[in-house]
């Protein structure tokens, strides 16, 4: 285990006064039992005075202990500096555009610098993922609206050159588009404010139940045509939250359910667990596979096979609900329905009164 740099440095440093003592020491007793008599064989024992070769000898002996507690003092910098010098050098690679760089760990690592270590470079990480993921976005926002933004302009073309009719069918296809646009703008907005922390809520004492029911109530017709079986268990919940973004966030769940789980069984819920409230929605459609379920609150992710893009949609829907669940303090997941299916989960913070009790 790693030791802690304070002590290690205050031991080092009564090591180091110790050292240049003794070898002070040793070195003094030595000369004046052993090497004076030695230099000065006819001197007599009672003789006094100083000579020069005793001040050279002292100063030698205090040279060799300075020596040697610098020493030992040089390599315990030497093992403080090394983890610095290797942040350094991997900030200076990072601020270059090389996300990759990482901090070498020293095995003898000083608690302190392993933790700096150890934490810059989960740092590191995170910075490397984040740039990562907006490269995609990027890459994955101009994607979606070259789509329809090509198919607008053509049929714009085909009306300024003649080709099309300029008929009422026309326009309202033209208008369905904008709106498209509109509604990936508008995602967009709302999950880069959901991240930023700054997404605004006009909180407000409401049942979640009377919600999720008036988002069903208003996607009955589309649920319908695809076949989709609904299945109500809505007890009262109250919770104070933002009416439209909650609405926002339970269309996004149902319309992942139309796209995604075609002739399913889908069964809604609403409860009340201790402090939270639980908005729940199972299905018996395909489902996802635990690796697919881990990246599917991703922007633009969408799975291979039956939830792959073939089935439209911006990709945005999973990540818009999970960041409207934050922003109300709460959170989203993703659980496996058995047999098969998937089942999402929103927990949302119960609305209290002012003696800290959930109301009934």
């Amino acid at each position: 285990m790693a030791a802690n740099l304070n002590a290690r440095i205050s031991r080092t440093i009564i090591a180091l006064t110790l050292v240049a003592a003794l070898v002070v020491s040793l070195g003094l007793m030595a000369y004046f039992l052993f090497i004076y008599d030695w230099i000065y064989p006819t001197e007599a024992p009672d003789a006094t005075g100083w000579r020069t070769a005793d001040t050279v000898m002292v100063l030698t002996v205090l040279t060799f202990g300075l020596v040697t507690a610098a020493l030992i003092g040089w390599r315990l910098a030497g093992r403080v500096i090394a983890p610095l010098k290797s942040v350094g050098m991997a900030a200076r690679r990072i601020a270059q555009g090389d996300f990759s760089a990482r901090a070498d760990v020293p095995d003898d690592s000083f608690r302190e610098a392993a933790d700096l270590l150890a934490d810059f470079n989960a740092m590191a990480e995170r910075l490397e993922r984040a740039e990562a993921e907006l490269a995609y976005s990027n890459s994955a926002i101009a994607h979606e609206l070259r789509t329809p933004l090509t198919i607008l302009r053509g049929r714009l073309q085909g009306l300024s050159d003649g080709v099309f009719d300029p008929t009422q069918e026309t326009f309202d296809r033209l208008i369905a588009h904008v709106d498209h646009l509109s509604s990936i703008v508008e995602e967009l907005r709302t999950l880069a404010l959901g991240n930023a922390g700054r997404l605004e809520l006009s909180h407000a004492s409401l049942d979640l139940a009377e919600e999720v029911a008036a988002a069903l109530n208003g996607m009955e017709a589309e649920l319908a045509g695809a076949g989709i079986n609904v299945t109500r268990a809505l007890a009262p919940a109250r919770v104070t939250a933002d009416r439209t973004r909650l609405r926002q966030a339970f269309v996004a769940v149902l319309e992942n359910c139309r796209r995604y789980a075609p002739q399913a069984r889908v069964h809604i819920e609403t409860r009340i667990e201790g402090n939270h409230v639980i908005f729940r929605c199972s299905d018996n459609g395909p489902g996802l596979p635990p690796e697919d379920r881990a990246r599917a609150f991703g922007r633009f992710w969408r799975a291979d096979g039956s939830r792959g893009r073939s089935h439209g949609g911006s990709g945005l829907g999973l990540s818009i609900l999970r960041a409207i669940a934050r922003a109300h303090g709460g959170e989203a997941r993703l659980l496996p329905n058995h047999p098969t299916g998937l089942t999402v989960e929103v927990r949302l913070p119960a609305k209290t009164d002012e003696t800290g009790m959930i109301d009934d």
